[in-house]
């Protein structure tokens, strides 16, 4: 399957991204290079562009879409969360800009053998990293009954996730759960058919619960943030796209906490802590426009938030 994914807020990234033409920028989530690919265009020869990605087709799709490109260009398969080691091996302790465009590609949810869709049958997997050793099988087939319906209210902000975790577990007693139309088809039972006319698909929150834990998408925001904070110039900027409360919750508070000045409990009627703020925001977040909206409605729910390096 070609690996198609429209890139969200293009240009508002760039544009709040790009501060020096000859310098060092990294897409953290490269995906099919819609970011990097605008970005290799604005910037000078001399500019080195580094795309990270856990995903190998999303590799591949870079690397044939960017084969023209005329300035350096470096792709690497890791994890964002690594970003200190991958910098340190490249010999690079600051760098102009990073890139982040969280969540599942619209490449990811199509193609059906990777599991990520409930509108399309294929076996329960939901890795990014295809070489990583947890799947959704081993989510809904091996967790308890307790930590499933854990990960589901908490991941999936879903109200019958007590009740999901119940027909799951039940169901599992009978049959292993192999694939993501047997999943969808439990989750619909579990679900009273009054609560399931209205809103999104009924087994959206759950798939989106069980992919979070299944790639620990919440639990490396916080300190990759810090980590990307530590690696920028003066100046430098990073930029984050959120699709889901969760994550976006998580942005805007290490941001808020990287721009205070003082951290002093605020009872104390003096600063003692000698803090200092390392980043300013950069507006309060921006949204796609009702025409990008129009063209690609998973757009509907992005927001970038934008940091400078003090």
């Amino acid at each position: 399957m070609e690996f198609k994914h429209v890139t969200v807020l293009r240009r508002e990234m760039i544009s709040a991204i790009l501060t020096d033409k000859n310098g060092v920028y990294a897409d953290c989530t490269l995906g099919g290079a819609g970011h990097l690919s605008l970005l290799s265009e604005k910037v000078e020869n001399g500019a080195l562009l580094i795309g990270i990605d856990q995903d190998l087709d999303a590799l591949k799709a870079a690397e044939l879409r960017m084969k023209d490109c005329t300035c350096n260009l470096n792709f690497v398969h890791s994890n964002f969360s690594n970003i200190k080691n991958i910098l340190s091996e490249k010999n690079l302790n600051q760098i102009n800009g990073f890139i982040f465009d969280l969540g599942v590609s619209s490449y990811q949810l199509d193609e059906a053998n990777r599991g990520f869709s409930y509108m399309h049958e294929g076996r329960l997997d939901m890795r990014m990293n295809q070489n990583s050793e947890l799947t959704a099988h081993d989510v809904v087939n091996k967790y308890s009954e307790e930590k499933i319906a854990f990960i589901i209210k908490e991941y999936g902000e879903e109200r019958w996730a007590k009740r999901i975790a119940e027909f799951i577990v039940d169901y599992r007693k009978n049959k292993i759960i192999e694939t993501t139309g047997e999943l969808v088809s439990i989750i619909k039972a579990a679900i009273p058919l009054g609560a399931r006319k209205n809103g999104p698909h009924p087994a959206k929150r759950t798939f989106q619960a069980i992919r979070i834990e299944v790639n620990n998408e919440l639990g490396i925001i916080e300190s990759t943030i810090n980590d990307c904070v530590d690696c920028l110039v003066s100046g430098g900027r990073i930029g984050i796209i959120t699709f889901h409360s969760l994550e976006d919750r998580i942005v805007k508070r290490t941001f808020k906490n990287l721009a205070k000045q003082c951290i002093c409990p605020p009872e104390f009627p003096l600063c003692v802590c000698n803090h200092q703020r390392k980043i300013k925001l950069l507006g309060n977040g921006i949204r796609p426009t009702d025409e990008e909206i129009a063209e690609n409605p998973r757009a509907r729910s992005a927001i970038l938030r934008v940091a400078e390096k003090i």
